[in-house]
């Protein structure tokens, strides 16, 4: 297997020390290459080399300068590997130098994997504004909640000024309305200055479809494999060697020109690759490379479906090497524990029961018979440790795919929405929030793609309609197409100062500093922990511990308060209350209920959980030497 240059960029144009532009470009069927700079009449050709690449190196193409490829002495297209489509996707590329950026991060480290608190952005609506400038300026905000790290929905280069992101046609290339290249960088740089590290959201399943001209340059995709966009990349069939590479300088690029810190993979499941080394493999190994060569640490995550730990075992226990994975059946049992209708994808879901289940084991479903998906499903993950799993009661998927794009704040009870942001913030793996979830955001997160061709844009929207049909029949589905889709999905940063938002943000800062404070929680040990659950109570009972410092957190998802009777474990010691969901200070007026938990207990009691409460005791550890945040701040 060959090795890529991980040091710099190869495709596309990038910039020699010297000044001179190196010009690479796949595309082994043609039979002529030339690039045209600035609309000049006279073209460069391009030297033929190995494995279908062209290449060129010459003195006439400087930064900020407009190109296109002439294939076969015929038809002009954007570079594949462009960094820049100032004008759009149908428009000449732009050439950019990355180098040309002053980095000011050099002592940023990146946390270990299992300090990361994950906070999910999605660009265009994050802000009025919808740009890296404006996004910037919330990073305050960001720190003083306690976040980590930053996951960005995907940037590449799409065909509109407002898209989810997946919808991306040019890997390289930064989303121009956004801020472009420059603008990514600078916010990186800030995000690091603040201590916070920044995850990327990119596409390697599928391209997008407007301004796609990939097939015109080779067979980027194959037909030997079907996904849910149409033909997969191709991985693994004729001429594959160039699209893996495509996929490959692409991932290093983002970490090594961007300084991103991890990468999160869309829907590797729709990866396709039956070859003698697997993709995401390869990647691993030349991300490795990478890390050993700059001595930066970076991360691999990934949103998998397949419920198959060897994506994250080693790559030397005959695994892919992934860091860690999204876990949605953490989130489904939770949202039916809440009352979620067993609908769609719930309906193999039973609440409580399988609450405790993913507590445990990460899955769900690991040999199980799916009622879903009609097969035993999934295998067990024994070996794998809490920080290689990411687990959320919101996400852009799970809150996007409704057909009015609902928050849980829309859907749920004050009260319950605190639960659910407790559940996900005591479990043993690492906590991940969608944008606005920490007020209890009211605007939706719709689905928005603002397409430019007549047929793809009814094709998404009858799409739009039939892909959820079996969920949340009520009201029609929002046109994606209309602006006022993606104007109502803006995060409103003025509900902050307004009750009971004001109210929701603390609380979620009082947890994630409890978290953060408590080693008995920060730890991600889930061999250190127990989890019960009284379906007839319908309470969940979560004990975890450290050394001699343990922590129980009892989550009531009863509309009744409900008395549980306790012995406490280990026999000897004062349990303290940290945090009580329904003392006076967390409750909005309109949901006030008094709280009967006492405030220290040991031996064996009877503690009375509020209604849809969370209440967390703690031995070990002084509720005094706590530095929680100032509530009147």
């Amino acid at each position: 297997m060959r090795q890529l240059n991980i040091h710099r960029r190869s495709l596309g144009v990038t910039f020699l020390e010297d000044k001179q532009a190196q010009v690479v470009v796949w595309s082994p069927t043609a039979s002529q290459v030339a690039i045209k700079v600035n609309d000049q009449s006279a073209a460069l050709p391009l030297s033929r080399g190995e494995l279908g690449h062209w290449r060129l190196t010459t003195r006439k193409i400087k930064p900020g300068d407009r190109y296109t490829f002439i294939l076969d002495g015929e038809q002009e297209y954007p570079d594949p590997a462009s960094l820049s489509q100032p004008e759009g996707v149908h428009e000449p590329s732009q050439a950019i130098d990355t180098d040309q950026f002053d980095w000011d991060d050099q002592e940023w480290v990146n946390p270990p994997l299992e300090d990361y608190l994950i906070y999910e952005i999605h660009t265009g609506t994050f802000t009025d504004e919808g740009t890296f400038e404006a996004f910037e300026t919330k990073l305050d905000h960001l720190k003083t909640l306690g976040v980590t790290a930053i996951e960005i929905m995907p940037v590449a280069q799409f065909a509109d000024d407002h898209n989810w992101g997946y919808d991306g046609v040019y890997a390289y290339a930064v989303q121009t309305s956004y801020g472009g290249a420059a603008g990514l960088q600078r916010l990186i740089n800030a995000c690091h200055k603040k201590g916070i590290a920044v995850i990327l959201d990119v596409v390697y399943n599928h391209f997008g479809p407007e301004g796609n001209y990939l097939d015109k340059f080779g067979p980027y995709l194959t037909d030997t494999y079907c996904t849910p966009w149409g033909k997969a990349v191709n991985f693994d069939n004729t001429w594959c060697d160039g699209v893996r590479q495509y996929i490959i300088e692409n991932a290093l690029m983002w970490l090594r020109d961007f300084h991103i810190d991890a990468l999160r993979l869309d829907a590797v499941h729709a990866i396709k690759d039956s070859g003698p080394v697997h993709i995401l493999q390869e990647l691993r190994q030349e991300v490795d490379r990478l890390m050993e060569a700059t001595g930066r640490r970076h991360y691999l995550m990934i949103e998998c479906d397949l419920n198959d730990p060897r994506y994250i075992n080693p790559i030397a226990e005959n695994g892919y090497g992934m860091d860690a994975q999204w876990i949605d059946e953490f989130h489904h049992s939770l949202r039916v524990a809440v009352g979620e209708d067993k609908i769609g994808y719930y309906a193999d879901f039973e609440g409580l029961d399988h609450l405790v289940k993913s507590y445990q084991d990460a899955y769900v479903y690991d040999g199980q018979f799916s009622e879903v998906r009609h097969r035993l499903f999934g295998t067990r993950a024994e070996h794998n440790p809490g920080k290689q799993f990411i687990v959320f009661s919101q996400n852009h998927d799970q809150v996007g795919n409704r057909k009015l794009g609902e928050r849980s704040s829309q859907l749920y009870s004050f009260n319950t929405t605190k639960l659910m942001a407790g559940a996900v913030l005591v479990s043993p793996y690492i906590p991940l929030l969608f944008m606005g979830e920490e007020w209890g955001e009211t605007n939706p997160f719709l689905y928005f793609a603002n397409h430019l061709e007549p047929d793809l844009v009814e094709a998404v929207r009858e799409g739009r309609k039939q892909e959820f049909a079996a969920f949340h029949s009520e009201g029609e589905v929002p046109d994606p197409q209309e602006e006022e889709t993606f104007l109502r999905s803006k995060l409103q940063w003025e509900l902050i100062e307004q009750q009971p938002h004001r109210t929701m943000l603390r609380f979620y800062q009082t947890l994630i500093a409890l978290r953060q404070q408590l080693p008995a929680l920060r730890q991600l040990n889930r061999k250190q922990m127990t989890v019960n659950a009284c379906d007839s109570q319908q309470v969940l009972v979560l004990h975890r511990w450290y050394d001699d410092q343990h922590v129980l957190c009892l989550m009531n998802f009863d509309k009744e308060p409900q008395v549980l009777q306790l012995t406490a474990q280990p026999k000897n010691g004062r349990w303290q209350k940290l945090l009580d969901s329904a003392d006076p200070q967390w409750q909005s007026s309109e949901e006030a209920q008094p709280s009967s938990a006492p405030e220290e207990w040991s031996g064996d009691v009877a503690v009375t959980v509020p209604a849809e409460s969370l209440v967390i005791y703690a031995q070990g550890h002084e509720k005094s030497a706590l530095k929680l945040p100032d509530l009147m701040a």
